[in-house]
C-alpha cells in the first residue's frame, strides 16, 4: 500500500509537470533541454541526500553562485526538481530495509502530519532560535553517540522496531519534525540521531525519513506547479540528474556495515549541527523555505 501511494503521488506529479510544460506562459517552458550543469548537480545534491547530508542548501547555493536560476524561484525549483528522486530514494529503503510495515506507516503519517498541522504554530517561532537549538542538541547528540562508538556508553542497537514505549516518543518526535519542515529545517539528522539513541538500525530511519519527505515533496511540487513558479529547465535537470544519483548512493548505504553506517551517520549529524549554527549566527535571518528533507 506504502509503496503504491508513492507511485501514485509521483505519477500526480509527473502529470501535472507534463500539463504544466505545455503552457508556454508558463516558466516551465522557459530554458529547453536541461544543461550538463543542472545534470551535474542533480546528481551530486541527490547522492548526497540519499547519504543523509540533504539536498536543499547545496542546490541553493550552487543556483546563486552560478546564477542559474532567479532567487524567486529557487524554492519552487528545489520542490519540483527533489520530488521524483526523493521519491525514488523512499522507494528504495522501504523495499529494501526490513522495517515493521506498521511502524513505518504511522511515523511516516505523523511527519507529513505535522507538516501540515504545525505549519502555523511553528512558522510563528524565531528561525534563528530553532536552529541555534536544534544545532546545538545536535551536537550534543553526536558526543553521545561517538562516546558510544568508542565503549564509553551504549552505542544503540541493531533493532529493526521500536518497543511501544520508543514508538510513542518517535512518534511525537517525528511529528515535531514535520513541522520544522515548514522554516527549512531538514528532518534527516535529527531522524538519523533519535533511531540510533532509541536502539535501532540507522538502516532503519532511511526509509522512514525519506517516505516522510517524499510525501511532503510531492504536495508541495504540486503547488509550485499550479503557481507556476520554478524553473522548467533546472528543476528538470535536477530531477533527472538525481534519480541516478540516489540508485548509486542507495546501494552504497546498504552495502555498508553497521559500523561504518555509524560513523557515516555520526559525520552527517555533526555536520547538520554546524551548519544549522552557522545559519542561525548569521546577523541576517533569511525567509523561510519549504524543504523536503535534509540541512
Amino acid at each position: 500500500m506504502l509503496l503504491g501511494a508513492l507511485a501514485a503521488s509521483g505519477l500526480l506529479l509527473v502529470g501535472r509537470w507534463t500539463q504544466t510544460a505545455r503552457r508556454r506562459s508558463a516558466p516551465a517552458a522557459l530554458g529547453g533541454a536541461p544543461a550538463v550543469p543542472h545534470l551535474a548537480i542533480g546528481f551530486i545534491t541527490n547522492f548526497f541526500d540519499t547519504l543523509g547530508i540533504g539536498s536543499f542548501a547545496p542546490t541553493t547555493a550552487v543556483f546563486r553562485l552560478l546564477r542559474l536560476v532567479p532567487d524567486e524561484l529557487i524554492p519552487g525549483t528545489l520542490l519540483v526538481g527533489h520530488a521524483l528522486p526523493v521519491v525514488t530514494q523512499a522507494m528504495f529503503f522501504v523495499s529494501a530495509v526490513d522495517v515493521d510495515p506498521m511502524q513505518l506507516i504511522v511515523l511516516i503519517v505523523a511527519c507529513v502530519a505535522g507538516g501540515w498541522l504545525g505549519a502555523g504554530v511553528v512558522t510563528s517561532l524565531s528561525r534563528r532560535a530553532v536552529q541555534l537549538a536544534i544545532g546545538c542538541a545536535l551536537l550534543v547528540a553526536a558526543l553521545f553517540m561517538l562516546l558510544g562508538m568508542l565503549g564509553q556508553v551504549p552505542a544503540g542497537g541493531t533493532a529493526l522496531a521500536l518497543t511501544p514505549g520508543a514508538l510513542v516518543v518517535a512518534l511525537a518526535i517525528n511529528f515535531a519534525l514535520g513541522a520544522l519542515l515548514t522554516l527549512g529545517i531538514g528532518n534527516y539528522a535529527p531522524s538519523l540521531i533519535m533511531f540510533s539513541l532509541l536502539g535501532m538500525d540507522p538502516r532503519a530511519a532511511f526509509p522512514i525519513m525519506m517516505g516522510s519527505g517524499a510525501f511532503v515533496g510531492t504536495i508541495g511540487g504540486l503547488r509550485f506547479l499550479n503557481a507556476g513558479r520554478f524553473h522548467g529547465r533546472a528543476a528538470l535537470g535536477l530531477t533527472i540528474g538525481g534519480i541516478p544519483g540516489v540508485i548509486a548512493a542507495a546501494w552504497l548505504v546498504h552495502s555498508l556495515s553497521l559500523g561504518a553506517l555509524r560513523w557515516l551517520v555520526l559525520v552527517v549529524v555533526t555536520y547538520a549541527a554546524l551548519t544549522l549554527l552557522r545559519a542561525g549566527l548569521q546577523d541576517e535571518v533569511t525567509s523561510p523555505q519549504p524543504a523536503i528533507r535534509g540541512v
